[in-house]
C-alpha cells in the first residue's frame, strides 16, 4: 500500500477531499479495507472480492461474483477487476521474493 499511497492520495486530491479525509481513507483502508470509510457499495463489493480472491483464493464463491453484479459490474468488469487483483498479486509476490524494500 505504501507505494501505491501517491497516486491514491492523487486521486482523492482530484476528488475533492482534504487531507485530513484523505488520512481517514488510506487509513481506513489500511486497518480494514472493507469497512474503510466514505466508500461506495460499489467499492465495498470491489474491495471484499479483493480481499477473497487475495487472501484466500480458492474461497471466491458465487455470491462473491453476484454481490458484484448487484452493484452494476458487468462480466468484462468483473474479469478485469480479477486480473487486476491477480496482477498485483503477482507483481507483490516477485518483489516480495526478490526483498525489494518499500519507498521511505
Amino acid at each position: 500500500m505504501h507505494h501505491h499511497g501517491a497516486g491514491l492520495r492523487a486521486i482523492l486530491t482530484t476528488a475533492g477531499l482534504d487531507a485530513e479525509a484523505q488520512d481517514a481513507v488510506v487509513g481506513g483502508l489500511q486497518s480494514s479495507p472493507v469497512s474503510a470509510p466514505g466508500l461506495s457499495a460499489r467499492e465495498t463489493a470491489l474491495l471484499d472480492y479483493a480481499e477473497v480472491l487475495t487472501l484466500t483464493p480458492a474461497g471466491v464463491r458465487p455470491h462473491h461474483i453476484q454481490r458484484l453484479r448487484d452493484q452494476g459490474l458487468d462480466d468484462r468488469a468483473i474479469h478485469d477487476a480479477c486480473a487486476i487483483v491477480a496482477y498485483f498479486a503477482f507483481v507483490n509476490r516477485i518483489a516480495d521474493g526478490l526483498g525489494v524494500e518499500l519507498e521511505g
